[in-house]
């Protein structure tokens, strides 16, 4: 240890205590975990924390799963989702709570019924050549699959819960409960049928939510399009209102057109076109266009038109135009009303709104707000035109089938062709705009006219309130982590439409029941719906799909009923899953503490969920909502496979280990985006790395520690009392933040006191007393005493977020004390609190880096090897400054040989540091002969004859030690 110019007289290295622990350097995470997963499932870890939890009168405390798609291998938004729901699970446990945690799975739906179909087609078998039993039947074997596939992922990431309870929509039991939430809207009122535009795929053949939808952009055709004006004032006769549109292939169900009697609208005449144009423009002089004044600059450069001429304002009321088509076919006869409507603007466009009430939500509202009721049905469900569709019969507005599938059809290049031919086109053109898409196909939707079942959003109930305002009631009362939250969900939840329940497919939970063939009025019956509900409950949904309507409508006579066999929203399915996860066990309660998802679900699960509560329970199902953002890559950009971008959980877990993926997620802030990338991944590692050597150091440094060690706090040295302080201030900030979730706020802190204050501070200074002082030296043992308490709250602290890596340090310390997430935050006591001290510390830390400044310029110009040559002279001024060191060991602080402390400014030519005033450092070399132990340099080496190259410490540290090998009858 010594150099070659003083070799020691003997080898010392076995009389140093070097730290001693079997926890390796190396984490091995990819091969050690398994082996911890398997050792926790023998153990049934959630279940033994449950019951002694219980067992200790622990108050409950509920997170209510929502259920993932039962739809492929875990992907990284699923592993930090599941993740963050682990911290809340295993740090409730910490804190004292006996958590309910029961995972789930959403099973029915659109995405499974296209991969089954996708199946049959691969065995030549189209989807009506399959009875609905055999088709329901793979769905439900496809799904069953994939909830293993999933469940495996998820206990890989090391999250904890009841997973031989597994609960999923497609169980029996579920199905019969979701059924019967379903029967309790039905009997108050709320359920009605209603034909309207709703958001449709033609590609999927089903109607979709406003969940169910996600914009893209998309390009579109844009057409003006004239409408002759039949009756108006003298100047609008014979003129045309001019309306703009980004779907020609709505014109054939046009009935009307909106504005706004905010906007001021005008005859403008048309005096000039523009010359030397590849093409014969569709105005021409002459022309008599009505627009809103505000727009008609707009107009004419679309048109072509040169130059034109205000002819005078125009009262749109009373107003009424023929069809652009009208000439073409008797069919379109029919009068085009003028309908004020606040929906119009003067934006973009003409400042009139094309108004085709099977089409458009506007537009129906519209339409019925001035008297109308018939909606015109011009769509198939395939996408279609009807074919008594005028001129139009039988075109595809979207392809459904081959490899345009989700490509707009020939219906909007037809209609622009038939306004040519008719005199009625006035301009066209192409626009990128947002428009809406499945979120499962991808393909584009319409809004098309078709019969639906809805639950009304603004019918007062029993109470007198509305279902909306209820819900909006639930969310005042509600605790949103972000607070943002609040207002996403409300502002949905003020402008949503009444709630779009009917799917127009094979695999899910039926609607199940009966409507009057009379009165369209459904059956309300109590045994009928008993037997429904026991039927599914029995045999399962397929029970209502394949039993005749005798065996549920009992005396009733069938043929005066309609067997409804449309199939619930999957977000109602969903939705009801409180009512059969917590209102049906004994072990835990309803309503949920906490739900937790991403943000896009205020509109999905965390909406319906609350819509379903309020309407049957007048409350939300949760007390408090937590939100997190969405994974993204390095550079913030969303993850797709076709750019390459995407992080595998699986590939990151078998390459360094879940651990690693859950720091990410504990030191990341969820309420934003989440970054995830290789250079993050290898800084989450780092950080890994260090809290692991934290841990390992103390491992070691700790062997063979005992109770008879202990030294009471009061009689500690200042570094060990500073360091109990901190203790005491990360105790009161991990609690908190791990009540509040804000796993961040948890991780940092710990992190850094790990990197900060130990390794850098505490474990530097007492290096050399761990390793050189007496065993039953005092200051050796207080040390360890604070690296016990240090240890004892760290494994914990970081249990709910690295359990893999507490686990292995905590049974390597203590293999018979049970795991460590049995566990509970140990008190720490509040005389632990020493301000005097934090305050002392932070003043002697701020003349430690003037000190260590300066012998790392000494340590470059190579005037200094190690810090141990040194022996600073350090002139303090500042009188606070000077006394922090009262009772102190400057030395010993600086981790030098020696050191001396002088009062005054010091010397012009001593190091100092701009930001630290009044302290200013000489780096004088140490005086004297170096150990052969310590390796400090003190005049004292040499002093005891008997160890003539030790210091006086060393030298009876040594003694000791000889002494006690002796006493053993080791040579």
């Amino acid at each position: 240890m010594a150099d070659d110019a003083e070799k020691p007289s003997r080898d010392y290295r076995e009389t140093v205590f070097l730290p001693d622990t079997p926890f390796p350097m190396r984490g091995g995470l990819p091969q050690k975990e398994p082996q911890i997963l398997e050792r926790w499932e023998q153990d049934d870890l959630y279940k033994s924390i449950r019951k002694a939890r219980q067992a200790a009168g622990a108050p409950l405390f509920v997170l209510h799963d929502g259920p993932p798609y039962a739809n492929g291998a875990i992907h990284i938004g699923h592993a930090l989702q599941k993740t963050l729901k682990d911290f809340v699970v295993r740090s409730r446990f910490a804190l004292g709570y006996d958590v309910d945690y029961l995972p789930g799975w959403d099973c029915h739906g659109l995405p499974i019924e296209w991969k089954v179909e996708e199946e049959f087609r691969a065995q030549g078998r189209r989807k009506d050549e399959v009875s609905k039993a055999e088709f329901r039947e793979r769905c439900r074997a496809y799904a069953e699959h994939w909830i293993g596939v999933q469940m495996e992922g998820f206990k890989r990431l090391g999250v904890l819960g009841d997973w031989g309870r597994r609960y999923s929509t497609m169980d029996y039991a579920s199905e019969a409960a979701i059924v019967a939430e379903f029967h309790k809207f039905v009997a108050s009122g709320q359920l009605y049928r209603g034909s309207k535009p709703v958001m449709w795929s033609p590609v999927e053949r089903t109607a979709l939510a406003d969940a169910e939808v996600e914009y893209h952009d998309h390009v579109s055709p844009t057409i003006w399009v004239r409408f002759e004006v039949l009756e108006g004032s003298d100047a609008a006769r014979g003129a045309h209102v001019v309306i703009w549109t980004t779907t020609p292939w709505t014109i054939p169900a046009n009935r009307a057109i909106a504005y706004n009697e905010g906007i001021d609208y005008a005859v403008f005449q048309v005096e000039a076109m523009e010359e030397n144009l590849p093409f014969a423009p569709w105005a021409k002089p002459g022309d008599r266009l009505i627009v809103a004044e505000k727009l008609i600059e707009e107009v004419a450069k679309a048109a072509k038109i040169a130059r034109w001429r205000r002819v005078e304002k125009v009262d749109c009321q009373g107003m009424v135009c023929a069809h652009p088509l009208a000439g073409l076919d008797r069919h379109y006869g029919f009068q085009v009303p003028l309908l004020a409507g606040e929906h119009v603007t003067d934006e973009a466009g003409t400042g009139f709104v094309h108004t085709a009430p099977g089409h458009g939500a506007d537009d129906y509202a519209v339409w019925l707000a001035h008297g109308h009721r018939e909606i015109p049905d011009t769509v198939d469900p395939d996408g279609a035109y009807y074919p008594d569709v005028p001129l139009f019969g039988g075109l595809k507005v979207l392809e459904t089938e081959g490899k345009k599938a989700g490509k707009f059809g020939p219906a909007n290049d037809a209609v622009i062709e038939k306004l040519i031919e008719a005199g009625r086109l006035l301009a066209r053109g192409r626009m990128e705009h947002s428009y809406p898409h499945s979120w499962r196909s991808k393909a584009p939707v319409i809004f098309r006219n078709t019969p639906q079942w809805f639950i009304r959003m603004d019918q007062p109930l029993k109470d007198g309130r509305t279902l909306r305002e209820t819900a909006l009631e639930a969310i005042e009362a509600t605790a949103f982590h972000p607070e943002a939250g609040r207002n996403r969900i409300r502002s949905m939840v003020e402008s949503r439409p009444d709630w779009l329940i009917s799917r127009q497919r094979a695999w899910g939970a039926p609607l199940a029941m009966f409507v009057d063939k009379e009165t369209g009025q459904p059956l309300h019956d109590d045994e009928v719906n008993a037997r429904i509900v026991g039927l599914i409950a029995k045999e399962g949904a397929d029970a209502w799909f394949t039993r005749p309507a005798s065996d549920f409508l009992g005396s009733h006579d069938p043929d005066r009923y309609e067997k409804v066999e449309d199939i619930l929203d999957v977000w109602f399915d969903s939705g009801s899953t409180h009512a059969f996860v917590l209102e049906t066990r004994d072990d835990t309660r309803w309503p949920a503490d906490l739900y937790l998802e991403g943000s896009d679900q205020h509109r999905g699960w965390f909406q319906s969920s609350l819509l379903e509560s309020a309407g049957t329970r007048g409350r939300a199902p949760y007390d408090a909502i937590l939100t997190h953002g969405f994974t993204v890559d390095e550079n913030g950009e969303k993850m797709s496979k076709s750019k390459g971008n995407t992080v595998e959980p699986q590939t990151v877990i078998k390459d360094s280990g879940a651990e690693i993926l859950r720091l990410w997620a504990a030191m990341a802030d969820y309420t934003e985006d989440l970054r995830i990338g290789k250079a993050v991944m290898a800084t989450t590692t780092d950080a890994y790395r260090k809290l692991r050597n934290t841990v390992r150091y103390l491992l070691g440094a700790l062997a063979g520690f005992s109770d008879a060690e202990k030294v009471a706090p009061k009689d500690m040295p200042p570094l060990e009392r500073f360091i109990l302080h901190r203790l005491w201030e990360l105790d009161v900030q991990v609690r908190t933040a791990y009540r509040e979730y804000r796993f961040s706020d948890a991780a940092r802190p710990v992190l850094e006191f790990c990197q900060n204050e130990l390794s850098a501070l505490f474990f530097d200074i007492r290096r050399d007393s761990l390793y050189c002082d007496l065993p039953t030296a005092d200051r050796r043992r207080a040390a360890r005493t604070v690296m016990d308490l240090v240890f004892e709250r760290l494994t914990i602290w970081l249990s709910p977020l690295i359990p893999f890596t507490m686990e292995e340090a905590w049974t390597t310390r203590f293999p018979d004390a049970g795991s460590n997430s049995l566990r509970v935050f140990p008190d720490t006591p509040s005389a632990w609190r020493d301000d005097a001290e934090a305050e002392r510390w932070e003043k002697v830390q701020k003349v430690t880096s003037v000190v260590t400044g300066a012998l790392e310029v000494e340590r470059r110009e190579k005037r200094l090897g190690s810090a141990l040559e040194a022996a600073p002279r350090v002139h303090i001024a500042d009188a606070a400054l000077r006394a922090a060191f009262e009772g102190l060991d400057a030395a010993e602080v600086f981790r030098t040989s020696q050191a001396d402390l002088v009062d005054g400014e010091g010397p012009p030519d001593a190091f100092r540091l701009p930001e630290v005033a009044g302290v200013a450092v000489e780096p004088l070399r140490a005086e004297g002969r170096k150990c052969a132990r310590s390796w400090r340099i003190l005049p004292e080496v040499g002093s005891d004859p008997r160890y003539p190259d030790l210091s006086l410490r060393d030298a009876e540290a040594v003694a000791a030690w000889d002494a006690a090998r002796q006493g053993q009858g080791v040579a």
